[in-house]
C-alpha cells in the first residue's frame, strides 16, 4: 500500500552513525523532525543549530518553502544549520592560515550555491567580505606570490567563484560596489597569462555589472575597452572566448554613441574572422546574436540619418 500523499520515505545520514530509514509527516514542522531525529542519535548538539539537507545531487538545505519538492527514496543528511554554517565560514576565510582559509573559501564556493546558505552569509556583509579579500588581500601576499603561487591563485579563484555564485541570487544590488574592486577585477581580464578560473569569473563580472548597472557600466568601460578583450577571442580557450564575446556584447549594448558602435562593429568582426572556427555552439549563438543587434542599430543609425 503507497505512503499518504503528505508523508515521504527517505534516509537520514548523520556522521558516524547508521542511516536511519523513517517516514517524513510533511504536515509536521520540519523543526520537530529535526529535534525528533536529533534525539534518536542522542546529539548533544542544540537541535535549532541543525538542518538537514540534499545528502546526494544538489546538497541544498532543505527549508520550510522547498520541503515539498522531498522525493520518496530521497539521502537526507543531518548538519549545521545554514545560519550556523554560514557564521563559521565567515570566520574561517578571515583566519591566518593560508591552509584554513584556502578550506574555508572552497567549501564557500559550494555553499553559495543554495540560496538559503547565501542569505545568511549575505546577512552577515558576506559580499563586502569577498570584495576586500579582493581589493586587499592580492596586494597583502603579492610579495609571497612566487612562494606560494598556486596557493595564491586557489584562493583568488574560489574567492571570485564565491562572489558570483552568492551574487547570481539576485539578493543583493550591482550598484554597491566600488571603483577599486571594479579595477581590481578588470586588472585580472587585462593581464596575460592569469589563471583560467580567474578570468573566466574575472569575465563574469564585468559581464554582470555592465548588464545590470549603468553607472558600472561607465567605470567598467573605463577600465576595459573592447581592444583588451579581443585577445581573449584570439586565444585556443573556447569558454574563454565565450566569455570575452559575453562582454563585448554587454558593452556593445550598453554603448550610448551608435557611431562608436558601429566602429566596434568592424573592429570585433575583423578580428573574430581572424581568430578561427567558433566549434562550440554558445559562442556561435553569441557571435550570430552579436551581428544581429549590430546590423540593427546600424540600420536604426541610418534610419535617423534619412529622417
Amino acid at each position: 500500500m503507497p505512503p499518504p500523499s503528505d508523508t515521504v520515505k527517505v534516509a537520514i545520514q548523520w556522521p558516524g552513525a547508521f542511516p536511519k530509514l523513517m517516514e517524513i509527516d510533511q504536515k509536521k514542522p520540519l523543526s520537530a523532525i529535526i529535534k525528533e531525529v536529533s534525539d534518536g542519535w542522542s546529539i548533544i548538539e542544540n537541535h535549532e543549530d541543525l538542518a538537514l539537507q540534499y545528502g546526494e545531487g544538489s546538497g541544498f538545505y532543505i527549508t520550510e518553502k522547498n520541503r515539498n519538492e522531498i522525493k520518496n527514496g530521497a539521502i537526507l543528511r543531518l548538519t549545521s544549520s545554514p545560519t550556523h554554517t554560514a557564521h563559521k565560514l565567515h570566520e574561517r576565510v578571515q583566519s591566518s592560515s593560508m591552509d584554513v582559509k584556502l578550506e574555508a573559501l572552497k567549501d564557500l564556493a559550494r555553499f553559495s550555491r543554495d540560496i538559503t546558505f547565501a542569505q545568511e552569509f549575505i546577512n552577515l556583509d558576506g559580499i563586502y567580505l569577498l570584495t576586500q579579500m579582493v581589493e586587499s588581500g592580492t596586494e597583502k601576499y603579492q610579495k609571497l606570490q612566487k612562494i606560494m603561487k598556486p596557493c595564491f591563485g586557489e584562493m583568488l579563484s574560489y574567492t571570485l567563484t564565491a562572489f558570483v555564485e552568492l551574487m547570481d541570487h539576485g539578493i543583493v544590488s550591482w550598484d554597491t560596489f566600488s571603483v577599486a574592486f571594479i579595477k581590481k577585477i578588470a586588472s585580472f581580464v587585462n593581464k596575460s597569462g592569469m589563471d583560467i578560473s580567474i578570468l573566466q569569473r574575472s569575465l563574469a563580472i564585468l559581464e554582470s555589472m555592465v548588464l545590470n548597472s549603468h553607472d558600472l557600466y561607465q567605470k567598467v568601460a573605463q577600465e576595459i575597452s573592447i581592444g583588451q578583450l579581443i585577445p581573449h577571442l584570439q586565444g585556443t580557450d573556447q569558454e574563454i572566448q565565450t566569455y570575452a564575446i559575453a562582454v563585448i556584447n554587454a558593452l556593445f549594448l550598453k554603448a550610448p554613441d551608435a557611431m562608436r558602435q558601429v566602429c566596434i562593429y568592424g573592429d570585433t568582426q575583423s578580428n573574430i574572422a581572424m581568430s578561427g572556427e567558433l566549434g562550440d555552439q554558445d559562442q556561435r549563438y553569441f557571435v550570430y546574436w552579436y551581428f544581429c543587434v549590430c546590423i540593427n542599430h546600424i540600420e536604426q543609425f541610418l534610419i535617423d540619418l534619412t529622417f
